[in-house]
């Protein structure tokens, strides 16, 4: 969101829209930064008044600004040509020879080159830069080149004060600093723009800007630690060496807001350092992630193992980290060596510049940390992995569980069971509660303390309840479960639970600190990341149940409710609590969370898969990572297991016709036979 422009601005003899010429349109930053400055006015950044670091705030990231006349006009290129061009770009350049290039390059006004995601592109953006240095007598107006570069040129450089090394670097240290070994490169390319750009300043200008490690939208560099902490697979979040490296960061949106401000000011300033004020270490911002996204855990390699991973990555040609442990390598696998070296630079950077002549509307000017809610709603929005929530319901044997197992399957959700939630529950009390006898530290010995009541309680409950533990403890349970980290990343599958109105009622109900009914108080109050998105009511008549459970092998029926005599009273207490006003489907249709009906005694198929389908439908697409690798050579086996099976019935059938066809014909060749005998022995007697 930009402020709109003032025509009593410096800008008049300027046009109303400018062309920027942006790298790889289709890659993290290219996109991210191209499709910011489409919603730009040119001129914008330079508006007097609002500051924007304040109450701009409360926009949040995933703001979307109204269309606005007199934008940047965003030209570019793709990193894959097989991508479609995106909406905000209104061309994208295709070309042979880089000549071809050149000519749309000099159509342009500003050219922004990023040369930070792949390294490919810095002999292209060192190219254009001077190719374009080279035409700069035959501009028809001025231009702007400006190589978006990293702050790892700066990473080996030499403390300011050695007795003091947290002194941060600025800009006016540029000349000092020295690069990682792996982006020489990179500082060659910062040094041939700013020489190109001292030739004539006032038809062609350049900048270099060197950025910290960006994150939001969906991320990037910090992507495979978001994607473990979502997925929950791993005991632990893994952070490289010490992780108490000081990690230069910002925001992708706020570094374009720099960008922005570069292409309105034209500074005077040519080397500019884009970072946010944290100053956060990198075991920081792994924890923050683990514990906002994850299980809150976090694991360091031991020294030798850091040693190693290390000295592999370096020496590898492939520029892919080798596995140290097979947990490490669920984390590891995907990243690639400049990632590495990235996570472990150690820079105390400060962006003066920005800070002190730039006007922007910080989205995390105080880092990833201090905003990561906001990144986490950004990632889960970003990669379209929303929760799905739904519940199943209907009487005893109707086939939710099996209904819900395979749901489960499909959408990658958690199977949430009474039997499941009760024993998980439980088994994390008595752990718990075995703290206080190891002695641990007061803190943990007070809640060890409620852990052990809590057990006392529920099993006093069980004593005076036949063996059952009492509602309020059950949906105690619940709550935890649903509100749990996995369940509020991936969702969930109820499964036959909440049975009753009330349980309902409480199981849903929002915590005092949170908000109450909605607006205008038509419809209850209701905790909304725990509210299922679907209900699904699973109807059969009694007789079809029980002829169902009689023709059960005994194996399955051994041992559970499913006998003749459990199934007539368990249908009877389901039959007498969905009699009333007050039913648990009377519960969500309060809320506008209609329930859907699906009679299973017309369900034909095997284990259920037409009704399975059918919810499908309803659900919609998964909301996930999809397959995995593993998962899609899985479908792809099974798929030529159907097809060679069908193949087979089909050879199978057609032999099978023309057998059938060959003993017609056989028999009709008899038939012909006797019956051509029979005509000349009638013959015969007549004559």
């Amino acid at each position: 969101p930009q402020r709109p422009l003032k025509m009593a601005d410096a800008i008049d003899d300027k046009p109303q829209t400018k062309r920027i010429f942006v790298n790889h349109v289709d890659s993290y930053l290219g996109k991210n930064i191209s499709k910011f400055l489409s919603e730009c006015v040119v001129g914008s950044s330079l508006e007097e008044g609002e500051e924007g670091s304040e109450g701009e705030e409360d926009r949040g990231s995933d703001y979307i600004p109204p269309s606005k006349e007199g934008t940047y006009t965003i030209i570019g290129t793709l990193q894959n040509p097989a991508n479609a061009k995106p909406d905000w770009v209104k061309e994208v350049v295709q070309y042979t020879a880089k000549e071809e290039l050149a000519d749309h390059l000099m159509e342009c006004d500003i050219i922004i080159y990023d040369i930070t995601e792949d390294p490919d592109q810095i002999d292209e953006g060192t190219w254009a830069c001077s190719a374009l240095h080279a035409e700069l007598e035959h501009f028809d107006n001025p231009k702007m080149f400006i190589l978006l570069s990293s702050v790892m040129t700066w990473a080996k450089s030499k403390p300011l004060d050695p007795d003091d090394p947290e002194i941060p670097f600025t800009e006016d240290d540029y000349r000092r600093r020295k690069p990682h070994p792996n982006f020489k490169n990179h500082i060659s390319a910062e040094k041939l723009v700013i020489k190109n750009g001292k030739t004539n300043k006032g038809k062609f200008v350049t900048y270099v800007v060197a950025s910290g490690l960006t994150f939001g939208m969906g991320e990037s560099i910090f992507h495979f630690l978001f994607k473990a902490a979502w997925e929950g697979k791993s005991p632990a979040l893994q952070v490289f060496g010490t992780g108490t490296n000081i990690v230069p960061t910002i925001h992708i949106k706020d570094l374009a807001a720099v960008l922005q401000n570069i292409c309105d000011q034209r500074p005077k300033t040519r080397y500019i350092v884009a970072v946010d004020d944290s100053q956060s270490t990198l075991e920081e911002i792994v924890r923050a992630i683990a514990t906002h996204l994850g299980n809150g855990k976090v694991k360091k390699l031991s020294k030798e193992d850091y040693d190693f991973l290390k000295h592999i990555s370096t020496h590898l040609g492939d520029g892919k980290v080798k596995h140290v442990t097979k947990e490490e390598a669920l984390l590891s696998k995907d990243l690639a060596q400049a990632d590495f070296d990235q996570l472990l630079v150690n820079l105390r950077m400060e962006a003066m510049f920005v800070k002190e002549s730039m006007r922007i509307m910080w989205i995390a000017e105080t880092g990833m940390c201090e905003n990561i809610d906001t990144v986490i709603r950004e990632y889960k929005q970003s990669r379209g992995l929303l929760p799905m929530r739904a519940c199943i319901m209907g009487p005893p044997a109707v086939g939710k569980t099996t209904i819900a197992k395979k749901l489960c399957e499909h959408y990658k959700l958690h199977h949430i069971r009474i039997k499941d939630v009760i024993d998980e529950a439980v088994e994390n009390l008595k752990r718990l509660s075995a703290r206080a006898d190891e002695g641990e530290e007061e803190e943990d010995d007070g809640k060890a303390q409620e852990a052990q009541e809590l057990l006392d309680a529920i099993q006093e409950s069980r004593e005076n309840n036949n063996d059952r533990i009492e509602d309020q403890y059950i949906i105690r349970f619940y709550r935890e479960k649903l509100r749990s980290m996995p369940c509020q990343n991936q969702g969930f599958i109820l499964d036959g639970f909440p049975k009753t109105y009330e349980q309902a009622k409480e199981l849903f109900a929002v915590d005092d600190e949170e908000e109450g009914e909605e607006e205008g108080g038509k419809v209850p109050s209701y905790h909304k990341g725990t509210m299922p998105e679907v209900v699904i009511s699973l109807d059969a008549p009694d007789d079809f149940l029980k002829v169902r459970v009689m023709n059960l092998p005994e194996g399955q029926v051994a041992g559970t409710h499913n006998t003749e005599e459990g199934l007539t009273r368990r249908l009877t207490e389901f039959r007498n609590i969905n009699r009333e006003d007050e039913t648990i489907l009377n519960y969500f249709d309060e809320l506008e969370i209609h329930p859907e009906h699906i009679d299973v005694s017309k369900d034909e198929s095997d284990d259920m898969q037409q009704a399975v389908d059918k919810i499908i439908k309803i659900m919609g697409e998964p909301r996930n990572y999809g397959p995995t690798p593993e998962e899609l050579e899985e479908m792809e086996r099974k798929a030529t297991e159907e097809r060679l099976k069908r193949e087979a019935q089909e050879q199978e059938e057609r032999e099978r016709k023309e057998a059938e066809e060959a003993a017609e014909r056989a028999r009709r060749q008899e038939e012909w036979a006797e019956r051509l005998e029979e005509v000349r022995r009638q013959e015969q007697e007549v004559l």
